[in-house]
């Protein structure tokens, strides 16, 4: 379990829908169904962290970048887990995956991509919740508290609000 879990969900939510109504007011999105896009983006943005984990690349020997490169690109997936579970109407996270087998960070990643697709299909707080611990499990296994994760992500936040201002 993630050392020092302490997340102000109810905060990161809100935060993050104020966020999301922004972009889709500004980009007259509101009404339309974005699940998959949502779902697209999240899978980019994983696929983004993995890459700068490096944990996949057997072939290289080149370290993982720097823990705040890891630690930016693991908050991006996070707004991405808040708006899909806002999309369907869930504000609250699993932290723990109760009983799941140790996993390296590879099958780790594979695993939350998993959570994700059977997010898609079934659309239910059950697998929304698998996707939290999962990705909350993933944050554990790169090294982030709590803590820190929450502090990075409104940072984080504040430069998507300024990338809007300026026709991001």
């Amino acid at each position: 379990m993630m050392k020092d879990n302490n997340l102000n969900v109810e905060q990161l939510f809100q935060t993050q829908k104020n966020l999301n109504d922004r972009i889709l007011e500004e980009h007259n999105l509101t009404g339309h169904d974005l699940f998959q896009e949502k779902q697209l983006a999240f899978l980019v943005e994983l696929g983004e962290l993995a890459n700068e984990t490096r944990s996949f690349k057997y072939w290289s020997k080149k370290g993982p970048a720097e823990r705040s490169v890891i630690l930016e690109e693991y908050v991006d997936g996070l707004h991405f887990v808040l708006t899909l579970g806002l999309s369907l109407g869930y504000t609250t996270f699993a932290m723990d995956e109760n009983g799941q087998a140790e996993r390296t960070l590879t099958e780790q990643f594979l695993y939350v991509m998993e959570s994700t697709h059977h997010l898609n299909r079934n659309r239910n707080e059950e697998d929304f919740h698998k996707l939290t611990a999962s990705f909350m499990k993933l944050g554990d296994m790169l090294g982030f508290s709590g803590k820190e994760i929450e502090q990075a992500y409104f940072e984080k936040n504040k430069v998507n609000h300024k990338r809007q201002d300026q026709g991001y």
